[in-house]
């Protein structure tokens, strides 16, 4: 048989009477008159080929087999619709569709899903693309357009097309397993770490290519993925630099130790929020960067007890 196409009007009236549990509840929750009501349904039965509520004498409508069946997939129809509308309304009053943002990997996860998490109650008709990555790779993609906001270090913040607000900073620290000979040493000599492998971030934009970061030990080894050095560091792989919040867990357990280094390597890893100039962050955009700096001074202060 054909089936028809029913209207959204046919589909809203079929899911208040469904959640009201009667046509004269619906046609109250909707402003209708009954006989609006009944007649929608019943013609969005004839339409369906099917019966959705039996409705026999004075009982009240209770839905068929094939009423339960169709209810899931016309409530996911009518939220749909719904989404789009919000979209729509939100785009008229300037609201990004979607919001690339391009995350430093130093910076502390905690901030990160607490801000997300706040940006999907705020804006949720706004779809948001992730990337987490380190030194010069968030300038590039803020550069080439494939982020909107990124929030990285002072190595790419001189970028003249980039515009710039200094968030807060990160401490780094140098680490190493306890059975290293660096953490072993009562006292490490000046000169000392030069002899020893380095483990360090290394960078995959062109941005920053063959720029050292506290880089001071003749022999390293160049990682992309932090989460890889922190694995290499805790099993007594060489020492480096290491996000404090990341390896806070680690020290304590004794799995790591904070090396005590004559050149006092550990530094104040700063973080900037960055744009480009001749695109001005919208509503959502420009919410995410004040949020994220509050978030982050207060996980900072928080950590540091400051």
């Amino acid at each position: 048989m054909n089936v028809g196409q029913p209207s959204l009007d046919q589909l809203r009236l079929f899911l208040a009477v469904a959640d009201e549990g009667s046509f004269n509840a619906a046609a109250r929750k909707l402003g209708r008159a009954i006989s609006v009501v009944s007649y929608g349904i019943a013609n969005l039965e004839t339409q369906l080929g099917v019966t959705l509520f039996a409705r026999e004498g004075s009982r009240k409508p209770e839905l068929t087999k094939a009423g339960l069946a169709l209810l899931a997939e016309t409530r996911a129809v009518a939220d749909d619709v719904d989404a789009l509308l919000a979209k729509v309304r939100s785009l008229h009053q300037g609201l990004e569709a979607e919001l690339a943002l391009a995350v430093d990997v130093m910076t502390p996860n905690t901030v990160v899903a607490s801000v997300l998490r706040e940006f999907q109650r705020m804006f949720p008709t706004v779809t948001l693309r992730l990337y987490v990555e380190a030194l010069g790779a968030i300038g590039a993609l803020v550069l080439d357009g494939r982020a909107t906001l990124g929030f990285g270090g002072d190595m790419i913040a001189e970028l003249p097309e980039l515009s710039r607000q200094r968030i807060g900073s990160v401490d780094l620290i140098p680490v190493a397993a306890p059975s290293h000979p660096l953490a072993l040493a009562k006292t490490i000599s000046p000169g000392e770490t030069r002899k020893h492998l380095q483990l360090v971030l290394t960078d995959r934009s062109p941005l920053t290519d063959g720029r050292e970061f506290s880089v001071v030990a003749a022999r390293t080894w160049r990682l992309a993925d932090l989460g890889a050095k922190h694995a290499l560091l805790r099993e007594g792989i060489g020492w480096g630099n290491m996000p404090k919040h990341t390896v806070a867990a680690d020290l304590q357990r004794g799995e790591l130790v904070e090396l005590k280094l004559p050149e006092n390597t550990g530094v104040a890893y700063q973080l900037n929020a960055l744009w480009q100039k001749d695109s001005p962050l919208g509503p959502a955009a420009a919410w995410t960067l004040e949020t994220f700096r509050d978030h982050l001074e207060k996980e900072c202060s928080a950590f540091t007890g400051k």
